[in-house]
């Protein structure tokens, strides 16, 4: 069976520190895979805020998630400090890819992707990816 294997970009333009909650424990006493998932969710709002954005407000656009993939390194239990480095990549017309590299110590907890789309809910429909977000991102 083939494992995912998620390249981060050169470099990370954002990084946030995310705190490991009792309630992202799972079974096995470490952080849970849906506990990661909305971890990188929390990222991913606070990477948008940086730049006066919402997953609703993108120069007037939207984002819809399309798909997700994450590459489990090591364990995080309750109490670590998790840097997250995020980065994007993989520009189309109408889609986009967040990377996030989850750190906690030195050492490598995850490697995640997102896959964003611009949506536009009213129309239910892809839309194009405003120029001046790519311009914006592109300068960090």
């Amino acid at each position: 069976m083939s494992r995912i294997k998620i390249d981060f970009p050169e470099r990370s333009i954002f990084s946030t520190q995310i705190n490991v909650r009792v309630t992202d424990l799972n079974y096995g006493n470490h952080l849970g895979n849906d506990a990661l998932l909305s971890i990188l969710h929390e990222a991913r709002i606070q990477f948008l805020r940086h730049f006066n954005y919402t997953e609703l407000d993108i120069e007037g656009e939207s984002l819809i998630m399309s798909d997700a993939a994450i590459q489990y390194i090591s364990e995080a239990f309750y109490g670590d400090q998790l840097k997250i480095e995020i980065g994007v990549g993989d520009f189309t017309r109408a889609a986009f890819d967040i990377f996030y590299k989850v750190i906690c110590e030195e050492r490598i907890v995850a490697i995640a992707k997102t896959g964003m789309i611009f949506y536009n809910y009213e129309m239910k429909k892809v839309i194009s990816i405003p120029d001046r977000f790519i311009d914006k991102i592109k300068q960090q």
